[in-house]
């Protein structure tokens, strides 16, 4: 395997990256985690279109989601702030992709989101992110710190500190 070669003294250039989290049902999971982190669900409505008109993409991979064209088993969610492809809809910073997989979820995430609520103010995200439908696993209180463990709908743990 042949690896590029970056100038002498130049620093290589990051690589981007989104995290990818299975789940059973992308939209709702796309739309809690929205809601959770104040992002945006990305819009791929036009490209979609463009795809279907092509024959690229099956009728049948899409479906309707927040009045427009989604992938079936694809959305994604991004920061707001961050810049996106005009012509895709899809983020180019900060993302999180939910994919429809097939199986449940079965044992404790090996990867999972620490989401830092403004100093004082825990109890009332917690109390956010239930009333979004997250539910609440433990307390932690340990010299390290203190945090609160909870579970998207669809089971996968997160905390916040």
């Amino acid at each position: 395997m042949t690896q590029p070669t970056e100038a002498p003294g130049t620093p290589p250039t990051p690589l981007h990256w989104k995290l990818v989290i299975d789940c059973a049902n992308p939209q709702s999971q796309a739309d809690f985690w929205a809601a959770a982190l104040h992002y945006a669900v990305e819009d791929n409505g036009a490209f979609i279109e463009r795809l279907l008109e092509l024959g690229a993409l099956p009728r049948e991979a899409v479906v309707e989601f927040h009045a427009r064209l989604a992938f079936r088993d694809l959305v994604a969610v991004r920061h707001p702030d961050d810049p996106y492809d005009q012509d895709s809809g899809t983020g180019l910073g900060r993302r999180l992709l939910f994919q429809r997989v097939p199986e449940a979820k079965t044992v404790k995430n090996r990867l999972h989101l620490d989401l830092h609520a403004p100093a004082g103010e825990r109890e009332g995200e917690v109390e956010r992110l239930q009333a979004l439908g997250a539910s609440v696993l433990r307390q932690v209180k340990e010299p390290g710190g203190e945090w609160v463990v909870l579970a998207d709908p669809e089971g996968n743990e997160f905390c916040v500190q």
